[in-house]
């Protein structure tokens, strides 16, 4: 029998992974694809406005329509260099769909935090501002204003989809109210109000993101359909609704923690309400979600004993705290709710 010919491709495809990952996100540092809009221009044109040296010029933007994120019409100094669709919906700042904020955020902070995986695992200990200034994140966000709405703004970029398959794909018409805790700018209420015209809602986070998220929802126009409301949902009870929302909120803690703002949500509702989760949810075997797996790996480097779960370990939970059944609804791409029902 001859012997299969093993391939190592995909093992420097996945090992070599930062450097296209870095290309991307050099690109998007440079704001190039808000650069181009809708417009073509030479590599020339490009390395004068973005400020960059003649010697990377060609090798970066060749590199980029070969990783497909540009395209490319004409050959040498005279090509001229445009947008995908892709990237001018998702990576030009104009765009109404733009989901960069997490990579801006990606680059800033988190591709210099992964080259201290290692260390993690050995360790079990954050590797992020907290090991070289000993404040936890979340501190030093709040501690600055402009940060912390630059981070929030990240958030809602790589949430949009999400909320709106939410919208869509649950049946929100056996319920009138909704609270989302954590719920930043409030946009998850946003999405539900452009959806739901019946529903009544509530953005609930920390007082420090109060003026964050009444500037939003005076901007979108429903002051009238959403409220914002103020709070420490580990000390202070949660809003009263049919429906608790938590996106991308579960796995930032530890087991105890979790366990609490299950519990937490379980006192707020009715009974028949429901409790949801939006998370990139691990499968039960733990053999597919390798983005999942890999949030959760994130959330090692940002925080040490926080977690991303599978839609088994948050049933138990829900179920240890009182909840009769629980399913998981997929979103989009390796996203899902985990929905408990009271």
């Amino acid at each position: 029998m001859a012997q299969t010919q093993l391939d190592p491709s995909r093992v420097m495809q996945v090992g070599m992974g930062f450097w296209p990952s870095k290309t991307l996100l050099s690109a998007v540092e440079l704001e190039l694809f808000t650069e181009l809009g809708d417009e073509s221009m030479t590599a020339e044109a490009i390395r004068t406005a973005l400020g960059l040296h003649p010697r990377g010029i060609h090798d970066f933007l060749d590199a980029l329509v070969a990783l497909e994120f540009l395209e490319r019409d004409g050959e040498g100094s005279d090509g001229r260099y445009r947008n995908t669709a892709e990237t001018a919906a998702f990576l030009d700042k104009r765009s109404p769909t733009y989901t960069g904020g997490i990579l801006e955020m990606s680059n800033a902070r988190l591709y210099g935090f992964w080259g201290d995986l290692t260390a993690a695992l050995k360790t079990g200990d954050p590797q992020n501002e907290v090991k070289h200034t000993g404040t936890p994140l979340f501190e030093e966000l709040y501690a600055d204003p402009a940060r912390l709405e630059q981070f929030m703004e990240a958030m809602t970029g790589i949430s949009l989809g999400n909320f709106h398959a939410l919208a869509e794909k649950f049946d929100f018409s056996r319920y009138q109210t909704v609270c989302d805790a954590g719920g930043a700018t409030g946009q998850l209420c946003a999405v539900l109000a452009s959806h739901h015209p019946h529903l009544r809602l509530t953005t609930f986070d920390l007082p420090v993101v109060a003026p964050i998220a009444e500037r939003a929802v005076k901007a979108a126009g429903l002051n009238d359909r959403i409220g914002v409301a103020s709070g420490d949902f580990f000390a202070d009870p949660l809003p009263q609704a049919d429906v608790i929302t938590m996106g991308m909120i579960l796995h930032d803690w530890n087991l105890e923690r979790k366990r609490q703002l299950i519990r937490t949500a379980y006192e707020a509702l009715p009974d028949g309400g429901a409790y949801i989760v939006i998370e990139n949810v691990i499968d039960d075997a733990r053999r597919e979600n390798a983005f999942g797996l890999m949030m959760s790996l994130n959330m090692l480097i940002e925080f040490g004993d926080a977690f991303d779960f599978t839609g088994a370990d948050f049933a138990g939970w829900c179920r240890e705290a009182g909840f009769r059944e629980v399913e998981v609804l997929p979103l989009t791409g390796p996203a899902s709710a985990a929905i408990a029902y009271k």
